[in-house]
């Protein structure tokens, strides 16, 4: 479900990565630029979530927008973050979990 939010918020450093992610998805990237495709591996991502029934926000497990605090709060706490290609403050991880809603 934050898969497509947390690329988003990489796609200014992983473009060419997330383009490879997108033709590995089977998304038509030919001709397109790094950061074109990383916008097409996004939507291959969300597409993906879609058919095998990912739940579309965090509204539908029942959180509610003031629980983003916490929920970035403790993302920050998560050993994931180390190996995400670029470095999020509680702001940023704040906007991420927004996005998601």
């Amino acid at each position: 479900m934050l898969l497509p939010h947390v690329q988003s918020f990489n796609a200014s450093v992983s473009a060419k990565r997330l383009s490879d992610v997108g033709r590995a998805l089977g998304a038509d990237i030919k001709g397109s630029t790094d950061e074109e495709g990383a916008q097409a591996a996004i939507a291959a991502i969300r597409s993906l979530a879609h058919d095998v029934e990912i739940p579309a926000g965090l509204r539908e497990l029942g959180a509610k927008l003031q629980d983003i605090p916490l929920l970035a709060t403790n993302a920050l706490k998560d050993a994931c973050g180390l190996t995400n290609p670029r470095r999020a403050d509680q702001r940023q991880i704040e906007e991420i979990f927004r996005n998601a809603f």
